[in-house]
């Protein structure tokens, strides 16, 4: 059965393999991606966000992390990962649930997120959990040259 805990300073090694491991897989690794990966504490956590682990067995199988945003009151979904040889096991789906219960308890309006239109599960994974794309002028630009789609989910 998968759980999603927070964040504890040993899972650093893990919440960075995990997600270097679809990033390099399909992607260029950016400096804001390793800036995030190589220490979690300083740039999600102690900013006021939440980085979660999933679980599996008491091994770290997926990862998703909550930081404020440049919107008032928004929190932006960051480093969603689940283990390769685990994806179809619920784990993409118990980390954007547990998201978006952590971010009502912080009293976020909504969650904002980056993706790429090539992540045909994630985005049907979002678009299951009720994120809609934003268009035109509600854009923001992005630090990741991968990222094509933004996407919104009011809480």
């Amino acid at each position: 059965m998968i759980r999603v805990r927070d964040f504890q300073p040993e899972d650093g090694p893990a919440f960075k393999a995990l997600n270097l491991a679809w990033i390099e897989q399909l992607f260029a690794v950016e400096p804001s991606d390793l800036a995030q990966l190589n220490d979690p504490q300083s740039t999600i956590i102690d900013k006021g966000g939440r980085v979660l682990i999933a679980v599996l067995e008491d091994e770290p199988v997926g990862t998703a992390g909550l930081v404020w945003s440049h919107e008032p009151g928004t929190l932006e979904l960051v480093k969603m990962s689940a283990r390769s040889d685990l994806r179809g096991q619920g784990i993409g789906k118990a980390l954007v649930m547990s998201s978006m219960k952590f971010a009502r308890d912080m009293k976020a309006k909504r969650i904002w997120l980056e993706s790429n239109r090539k992540l045909d599960a994630a985005l049907g994974l979002y678009r299951a959990a009720g994120f809609i794309e934003i268009t035109g002028e509600r854009q923001t630009p992005s630090p990741y040259s991968r990222c094509d789609i933004q996407m919104v989910l009011e809480l």
